[in-house]
């Protein structure tokens, strides 16, 4: 029995950790798929009459603005307690803990996968993405494997002595505390995104090659003689034209996966025209994303640098962002007014704006350079 306690120990605890470490490359993206659910949860809610529903949606309400909080201490609690149950630090708080977050969990991918209403629960970051339905299976599987060790963990022994266990559980938090400050600074380390360097934005905004469309089972609806008749496609009569069409219905039996990997990618001026094309088939350009302009002024120094620069070498330099308008306003108050600024839906824009703002040289639409407004030098460097 202590052989195959250890074996489990070991895989919960490497399980654990490597779900952390995948998610910590990318907070962001944890956060933005936790809102996510916080939107869907609040939307069913404000249609339903519980009576819980006021309280229910202020909480997911101040869920949702705190989601990057939440979001960096789960992977932080997620991250600790794998390591803490492979050397064996505290079993009982640990296992119990570990017990809590894969109910949680369980929870989260067993609502993805019923409701249908999310294609990746964010389990292993965009990295390593799977279906709700997968996530699901593999949380199930987690929590008769903690409850084994609940039911045995007399046979888990600690490794190393106190002081080296605790030393060990210090150094990992500060590792997790500093890599997740680190991207959230400058960019995930591995990106496994549409926009990253390497990747051509047009060819992203295509359908995958193998892409599998949706199946549907097609019903034709006539009426004849006060009848009503439903026909299959292969079943229509020879004599279709002395029936009346009433209706035609369509049943999805397979859903597909046909989306490219980058959609609502659009450019367009304050006017409103599309400038998405030329943008992608200019030689050179610098597109500068910005999820908002709060604190514009703790990077603006920094976009003037790649500005004056790009635009010696004759290199067009555009400022993108959900909220142009509102930019455009902003620059032009501090002297700027010649910045050319683009709408971009919001959702592009969390993707491309990892940091706000995130620099990008483009090539004929492929990303040549990425950098946060920290690397700005670096990103000059590739003009």
């Amino acid at each position: 029995m202590r052989i195959a306690v250890s074996i489990v120990r070991i895989f919960v605890g490497v399980l654990f950790i490597l779900s952390g470490l995948v998610k910590a490359n990318d907070p962001l993206g944890l956060a933005y798929k936790m809102e996510e659910f916080f939107e869907v949860w609040t939307a069913s809610l404000q249609a339903s009459g519980s009576g819980l529903k006021s309280g229910l949606v202020s909480l997911f309400g101040f869920l949702h603005e705190h989601a990057l909080t939440l979001s960096v201490l789960m992977i932080g609690l997620e991250i600790i307690a794998g390591v803490a149950l492979l050397l064996g630090w505290s079993r009982r708080f640990i296992l119990n803990l570990l017990l809590l977050l894969i109910v949680f969990f369980t929870f989260l991918t067993a609502y993805a996968f019923l409701s249908g209403k999310f294609k990746n629960c964010g389990c292993f970051g965009d990295c390593l993405p799977i279906s709700p339905l997968t996530s699901f299976i593999k949380d199930i599987i987690l929590l008769v494997l903690i409850i084994f060790l609940l039911s045995f963990q007399r046979h888990l022994q600690p490794l190393f002595n106190r002081r080296r266990r605790t030393l060990i559980l210090i150094l990992s938090l500060l590792f997790t505390i500093f890599f997740q400050w680190y991207v959230l600074a400058y960019l995930p380390v591995a990106d496994c995104l549409p926009l990253k360097k390497g990747n051509n934005i047009a060819q992203q905004m295509q359908m995958p090659a193998n892409a599998v469309q949706d199946s549907f089972a097609m019903t034709f609806i006539y009426t004849k003689g006060g009848k009503r008749y439903e026909f299959k496609p292969e079943e229509l009569p020879a004599d279709l034209g002395s029936y009346t069409f009433v209706d035609r219905e369509q049943e999805l039996v397979r859903k597909g996966n046909a989306e490219p990997p980058l959609k609502g990618f659009v450019l367009t001026s304050l006017d409103g025209a599309d400038f998405t094309e030329s943008i992608l088939n200019e030689p050179r350009a610098v597109l500068v994303f910005a999820l908002n302009f709060d604190g514009v002024s703790n990077w603006l120094d920094e976009f003037k640098k790649v500005y004056v620069e790009a635009r010696q070498k004759n290199i067009p330099v555009f400022v993108v962002s959900s909220e142009a308008a509102k930019g455009k306003i902003i620059f032009s108050g501090v002297g700027l007014s010649e910045i050319v600024f683009l709408n971009c839906d919001y959702t592009v824009v969390k993707t491309a704006a990892r940091t706000n703002p995130t620099f990008y040289l483009l090539e004929k639409g492929t990303v040549r350079a990425k950098e946060s407004a920290l690397k700005a030098g670096p990103f000059r460097s590739h003009l």
